[in-house]
């Protein structure tokens, strides 16, 4: 007679955790777009990432001696906090058809993935420069802008874009459109052939179905640089299992401890247009 040992059990639960931890490191879309503290081994749940100012230098007169600059920092505090999701999965469920390991994955995996983006996007909501209004489509010419705030900001490293679909739709629409664009070019002519708006601007776009549409019907995306925001990892995604006797279930628990925070201000732009269809 078949029966469900410890070792086929073990296998299910390393297939599960496999699983689970792929979808969340494939599926979080702003973790690679933002700053990130690894923690781990830093003792307390708050970090302060010190800020530094630029200085100016200067021209000098031979012989005579350079004046130094003082400089004062500041600090950006990320607490951070636990974050999970939890699934139960029965006896009858393991021992039944189809691939319990691969599907638990996956709903926990995107549990923990999706609740680090929205973490992360609602940080968009407090971006001092916006550009937009309530039912205004975005156009390209405001993505163009965006990246000409965050030059004139000195921001660092490679821009992108995160905006919602619905977003992404109406700049592409606006991009192939010829009479509004009539010099659009290789862009025009992609976003034409294939519907995908790579990069604008030298920004990469992203879209991001995890931007929360208001009761208007308007939305808020953002362009940023790398060091606008970060997200302070303390512990990355975990599983853990534990048997529920009378439930006759095994209870698959995900979390993670994190915390996200804005660290500089101008180098991110908010993009608040309408998000219907």
């Amino acid at each position: 007679m078949a029966a469900s040992t410890s070792t086929t059990l073990s296998d299910l639960f390393s297939n599960v955790i496999a699983a689970a931890r792929f979808t969340a490191e494939e599926q979080s879309l702003m973790l690679g777009l933002v700053t990130r503290y690894d923690i781990g081994n830093v003792a307390g749940t708050t970090i302060q990432v010190p800020k530094y100012p630029a200085i100016a230098a200067a021209n000098l007169t031979e012989g005579t001696d350079m004046s130094s600059t003082t400089v004062s920092t500041s600090s950006v505090s990320v607490t951070v906090g636990e974050i999970g999701a939890q699934v139960l999965l029965t006896d009858m469920a393991a021992m039944g058809a189809g691939n319990p390991a691969q599907e638990l994955g996956t709903v926990l995996g995107n549990a923990i993935a999706t609740k680090m983006d929205q973490d992360i996007i609602a940080l968009f909501d407090g971006l001092s420069t916006s550009l937009g209004a309530a039912a205004q489509e975005i156009t390209a010419a405001d993505v163009f802008k965006a990246a000409a705030t965050l030059r004139n900001a000195k921001a660092p490293g490679q821009y992108v874009a995160v905006l919602h679909p619905y977003h992404a739709y109406q700049l592409a629409a606006n991009l192939t459109n010829t009479f509004a664009n009539p010099n659009g070019g290789d862009i025009q002519n992609e976003a034409m052939r294939s519907g995908f708006v790579g990069s604008l601007a030298g920004i990469d776009v992203y879209q991001s179905a995890n931007i929360t549409v208001d009761g208007n019907g308007d939305a808020k995306g953002a362009v940023f640089a790398p060091e606008a925001m970060c997200i302070a990892m303390k512990r990355d995604f975990n599983l853990e299992t534990e048997r529920d006797a009378s439930n006759r279930a095994f209870e698959l628990n995900a979390t993670a401890v994190y915390g996200v925070g804005e660290l500089d201000d101008s180098y991110g732009v908010e993009m608040f247009f309408d998000a219907t269809l």
